[in-house]
């Protein structure tokens, strides 16, 4: 799949408290690691457990695209499709990644992962391409 025709969507997952700065960071990693260029980003993803951290809405304004807030129900379903696991993820939110799951899941019930997400510090961040294009 060319990238390029695919909605690309940033899943994020975080420790409490992260700042826009960390977000930032991780996404451009991950988009540097997967070869996918900036403007091809058409979105953030996050599980509704991470609602009150306020640097994904952040990172999200700043790089003027739209944060969908996943829910718990949506998440799980993800999750099957999702590529890595932690055990710590599990136990804290009922899915093995949650950025892996976001971005699944906002990215539509055909999308795929360019690959595993990348931990950056305190965010973990996994790119989902859509499978029908935009």
């Amino acid at each position: 799949m060319v990238v390029g025709e695919a909605m690309v969507i940033a899943g994020i997952g975080c420790r409490k408290g992260v700042g826009a700065e960390d977000v930032l960071a991780a996404i451009a990693q991950a988009l540097d690691h997967f070869s996918v260029p900036r403007p091809h980003l058409d979105g953030l993803a996050t599980g509704e457990i991470k609602l009150d951290e306020g640097g994904i809405a952040e990172a999200s304004a700043t790089l003027g695209v739209p944060l969908r807030i996943i829910s718990i129900a949506e998440l799980k379903l993800a999750d099957s499709r999702a590529v890595s696991s932690s055990e710590k993820s599990l136990e804290l939110t009922g899915v093995g990644s949650v950025s892996e799951a976001a971005a699944l899941a906002a990215a539509g019930p055909r999308a795929v992962l360019l690959g595993p997400r990348l931990a950056v510090g305190p965010v973990t961040c996994a790119i989902a391409i859509s499978g029908d294009g935009k």
